[in-house]
């Protein structure tokens, strides 16, 4: 008998962490780009209506927790910069000043 777990539960699994880290990475921009705590711009840049744009939610966290727990915190920060900042940063641009 295997102790690996059913693949379903590895993908939660994976993705419980790959949250995590979207969190610490999108916390640590939204301070460097806003100088201070924009809990609606983390909203926008975490929930699943952004993550959507890259397939089902749960997948894109679990993609960021396979490449922090092969490659680190860096690889996983480096994933999510290539991978999800630029569409945010589009989406970010085309936002009245009003609704920042």
């Amino acid at each position: 008998m295997s102790d690996a777990p059913h693949p379903l539960e590895k993908l939660r699994q994976d993705a419980w962490i790959g949250d995590a880290v979207l969190e610490l990475y999108v916390r640590s921009y939204v301070l460097r780009e806003m100088g201070g705590v924009d809990a609606v711009m983390k909203t926008r840049f975490t929930c699943n209506q952004f993550l959507n744009c890259f397939g089902n939610p749960t997948k894109v966290e679990a993609d960021i927790g396979v490449v922090y727990e092969r490659e680190g915190l860096d690889a996983a920060f480096t994933w999510i910069r290539e991978h999800l900042e630029p569409l945010f940063k589009k989406q970010e641009a085309r936002r009245t000043p009003a609704r920042r």
